[in-house]
């Protein structure tokens, strides 16, 4: 079983997924148009839950929430199952692909053997399409991988079914039914004022007040935590930033080349300057996430270091609040 399926390669996997799902059926979305509508970027620090031993920190939604919200904006019907054994959740994937109907999974990345190893660790939010099957073989779309490649039955059930946070329970999904017109303009409005509500919100954990949450913290960790402990917190802040889905700086130049596209569709040149600061400012996470490696790499020469790097922090938060203000200020006119 084996459908014609053309890979696009992404920078994050679950825009990936989405925009391949729904070019399949006809509908032509950019990964940064789905990650915009969708309301992909994101800054939350979780200090009371840990991820590799370390305090969660994440800069996007909780897994399916761009795709969802993506569809509640455009007007799209997306299926969502989980499975509680893996008979029922092959049962129901080779009854898509029987029927031609190629489907997005949620995964977990430690049993990824197409993986490097330096990127296989637990990690349970990652998405890919399943377009087809063999007799000994799934046919696999990964969206941040070059080429399409494949896993074999036995190791896609164990992707499927890991353990851990977001364990995915078998989940797969993939479009029903697609609207014969699309407001593509109210989409995109509804999802900046919803990324402007998230980053600029008055919660100490969220948005431009979590990062300043954190670079206090990063402040501390040392002293509290010792050398050893508050090196593994920095690795794993940039692991997430740099590594999981483009992360944070990543995260940052995708929503610029999404402002980008808005600014054509608005009819906007406003948002297109905008797109070029917030470019800048995914520079300024770049060269945090390289600082903060030299770090925890013991390869930094500069004395105080852990209060440079977060003072780095504090400029970033101070940039990106002005930024969204502004962003604010512009979307609210419509």
């Amino acid at each position: 079983m084996e459908t014609i399926f053309t890979h696009h390669q992404s920078a994050h996997c679950e825009n990936g997924v989405a925009s391949n799902l729904l070019k399949f059926n006809g509908l032509d979305i950019s990964e940064p148009m789905v990650f915009g509508i969708g309301s992909g970027l994101l800054f939350v620090y979780l200090p009371f839950i840990k991820v590799n031993y370390a305090p969660a920190i994440s800069y996007r939604p909780l897994p399916g929430q761009i795709f969802k919200k993506l569809a509640k904006r455009l007007g799209l019907k997306i299926k969502r199952q989980k499975f509680g054994n893996a008979t029922n959740a092959n049962n129901a994937l080779d009854d898509n692909l029987k029927n031609n109907i190629p489907t997005g999974l949620q995964v977990g990345v430690y049993n990824l053997t197409y993986f490097p190893d330096e990127y296989r660790f637990h990690f349970n939010a990652h998405n890919l399409v399943v377009y087809g099957k063999t007799a000994t073989d799934y046919l696999i779309s990964d969206p941040v991988m070059e080429t399409v490649t494949t896993l074999t039955h036995a190791e896609l059930n164990k992707v499927r079914f890991a353990k851990g946070a977001f364990a995915p329970r078998g989940q797969m999904y993939y479009p029903i039914q697609l609207p014969q017109t699309i407001d593509l303009k109210s989409a995109i409005i509804k999802g900046i004022k919803n990324t402007c509500r998230d980053m600029l919100a008055p919660v100490p954990i969220v948005g431009v007040r979590g990062i300043r949450f954190v670079a206090r913290q990063i402040r501390k960790w040392p002293i509290k935590n010792g050398t050893k402990k508050a090196n593994h917190y920095l690795a794993q802040m940039v692991r997430m930033q740099e590594e999981i889905g483009t992360g944070g700086g990543g995260f940052r130049f995708i929503y610029a080349a999404f402002l980008q596209e808005a600014s054509v569709v608005l009819k906007d040149e406003t948002l297109r300057g905008l797109s070029a600061e917030m470019t800048n400012i995914g520079d300024l996470w770049r060269d945090f996430a390289v600082n903060a490696s030299r770090i925890y790499k013991n390869r930094s020469t500069q004395e105080d270091m852990y209060n440079k790097i977060a003072d780095e922090l504090l400029h970033i938060a101070d940039q990106e609040e002005v930024f969204f203000k502004k962003l604010k200020n512009v979307i609210n006119t419509y």
